[in-house]
């Protein structure tokens, strides 16, 4: 009993749950975390494709009281980011309750104390936990989208998510339609050229496109200058380095990148090589949404048809926290956080949020960091 009255319960154990976990330890306040997966960090560990390095430097990327290595390289390939996960599991000795998806969380005013429900997925049954507080660590990338599109169904080819995709192997000599343009479907699309398929990508709206290194810069200089003047100076260099995409079907936005990210958590393309390969004519733009789909030939809504092998829905995710959530004064709809940067994660009731600002793991840690804080000085008014 004296457990609950103290007790975080922690919804996620991805990087941000992790996280959070982590900064709880530090200051020995007790919590349990809530896993709907069979293993912490799922969607990296189970979701992501081979080629995967992290975009930004690995500083900007560490979790909480814990650096990479300092052999590691400046960005991350995925096999050493999912060792360094499991250290990081070992080193504060996380232990997630595994097969829960929770399916119920309300805040009871006279207990003062959270309930959450969660099926246990191993026996099916419905299992209670209570504590002060709840933490919604379920992250950005919850649920994967993919849209409806009329005669979808009728396609004899393959149809998968991005989180399905590993590599471009097998896809030799297909021809390949990849729909969404942000930094997963332009990475798959490279993979997929490389593996010797011929690739088409859907780009809906424009986009900026910029390196790892004007990335990293853009981040640095933020601490020291104003946003729109960054955007500025990045937008400079892109065109300097990458000309006038609009001629291969790619338009530069109004909007600053950093201005976009912020506004609207659409995220710069960070370029690995797949601007080249538009340019060379190896992986065509289809500057159109589909309209239809009857057998392999899929029609777009500017009156073009094109037959293809296997479609790769690159539309990213939904976030399903309205589902369970009850009474939610913290998040919307879409499971993101009413009140804006830097006030977004927290809400009232002992109710926190976790890797929600569209600030990556730089923004996660700041959180998890900001959630221990608060908590520790509440307790230490009991």
């Amino acid at each position: 009993m004296e457990d609950e009255r103290r007790r975080v319960i922690v919804v996620g154990a991805g990087p941000s749950g992790l996280s959070v976990a982590a900064c709880l330890t530090k200051k020995s306040i007790p919590y349990i975390i809530l896993e709907r997966e069979d293993c912490s960090a799922s969607l990296w560990k189970k979701h992501t494709y081979d080629r995967l390095h992290l975009h930004l430097n690995k500083h900007l990327c560490q979790l909480p009281h814990m650096p990479f290595p300092p052999s590691s390289p400046s960005y991350v390939p995925r096999n050493q980011f999912l060792a360094y996960l499991d250290r990081y599991v070992s080193h504060f000795a996380i232990s997630p309750l595994y097969r829960r998806t929770v399916e119920f969380a309300v805040y009871h005013q006279e207990a003062k104390s959270w309930s959450v429900k969660a099926r246990n997925g191993e026996s099916g049954e419905v299992e209670e936990y209570v504590g002060r507080f709840l933490v919604v660590a379920t992250g950005e990338t919850t649920d994967p989208f993919v849209p409806q599109v009329e005669g979808l169904g009728s396609f004899p080819g393959k149809v998968i998510h991005s989180t399905d995709f590993k590599s471009g192997k097998g896809f030799e000599g297909q021809h390949v339609l990849v729909v969404g343009s942000g930094n997963s479907g332009m990475e798959i699309a490279l993979d997929l050229v490389n593996h010797g398929a011929i690739t088409s990508i859907v780009v809906r709206s424009s986009v900026h496109i910029v390196s790892r290194g004007m990335a990293n810069l853009g981040l640095f200089l933020l601490k020291y200058m104003g946003l729109n003047t960054v955007d500025t100076l990045l937008v400079i260099l892109s065109k300097l380095v990458y000309g006038d995409m609009s001629k291969f079907g790619i338009g530069r936005p109004k909007e600053g990148p950093f201005y976009m990210k912020d506004m609207y958590g659409k995220y710069p393309i960070i370029d690995v090589g797949t601007s080249q390969m538009i340019k060379s004519g190896e992986i065509k733009v289809l500057p159109a949404e589909i309209e239809s789909v009857r057998g392999n030939d899929v029609t777009f809504k500017n009156g073009q048809l094109h037959p293809f092998d296997s479609i790769i829905f690159c539309t990213g995710f939904k976030r399903s926290t309205h589902k369970w959530l009850k009474d939610d004064y913290l998040l919307n709809d879409d499971g993101l956080p009413k009140p804006s940067y830097p006030d977004h994660w927290k809400g009232k009731n002992g109710l926190y949020c976790i890797g929600l600002s569209r600030k990556g793991f730089y923004g996660a840690t700041f959180d998890a960091e900001n959630i221990a804080n608060d908590i520790s000085s509440l307790l230490m008014q009991v």
